[in-house]
């Protein structure tokens, strides 16, 4: 099989594009002008992607599925104005460059496997969710909605698309987890607040044998 992956230098494209690879498929590594090739996954080829044109490399034809997970890490700084712009511009408008990408293919793919988190259905306390509750509001929701609004664009061309909404992703090589520990292993770790917070986790091995 032949996939194509947006977000490959990340936590969780590096570890998939490594598995995919492993397993016999072919994997193209979208990568930005800026990345100068891309850091994190050594496996599959790079193919030259321009989210800001919709510019996609030859070498991207003929891919049976693609998996996007392009985006800026939620917890990488301060939610600034300017923060908020990029966390908005790496998924959203990356995300509706590529449906558009993909919409110039004469054979497009057949699967959209797209990204997106559990902070679609908001801060909802003790409430039981299931992928048919309705999402929720404030800053991550809304996101999360705008996000998946444009992937879905993806099925008027007739590609599936499916939507994977991880919770935090732990990890010993990145993401949340080294930086829970951190306060631990100076022993100021303790619980946060009340202790009594759902925080719903998921391993990186999960996350890339779901994928």
């Amino acid at each position: 099989m032949k996939s194509l992956v947006t977000g490959s230098s990340g936590l969780v494209g590096t570890a998939l594009v490594t598995a995919l690879a492993r397993a016999g498929h072919t994997v193209c590594r979208l990568v930005r002008p800026q990345s100068a090739g891309g850091e994190g996954a050594k496996e599959g080829f790079a193919v030259a992607w321009n989210p800001a044109t919709g510019e996609l490399g030859g070498a991207g034809v003929g891919a049976d599925a693609v998996v996007n997970l392009a985006g800026a890490s939620i917890a990488d700084g301060r939610w600034t104005t300017q923060r908020k712009a990029l966390l908005r511009e790496s998924r959203i408008d990356t995300t509706r460059a590529l449906v558009g990408a993909l919409a110039k293919m004469n054979a497009r793919p057949g699967v959209l496997v797209s990204a997106s988190a559990i902070g679609f259905y908001g801060d909802r306390g003790d409430d039981m969710l299931t992928e048919e509750s309705k999402p929720g509001a404030g800053l991550l929701a809304g996101l999360a909605q705008e996000w998946e609004a444009e992937a879905l664009k993806a099925e008027a061309l007739g590609i599936r698309v499916v939507l994977a909404r991880f919770g935090i992703i732990l990890a010993r090589e990145g993401g949340a987890l080294p930086k829970m520990m951190l306060p631990f292993k100076f022993g100021a770790g303790g619980k946060l607040g009340s202790g009594q917070q759902w925080m719903s986790w998921v391993t990186l091995e999960d996350v890339v044998g779901i994928l």
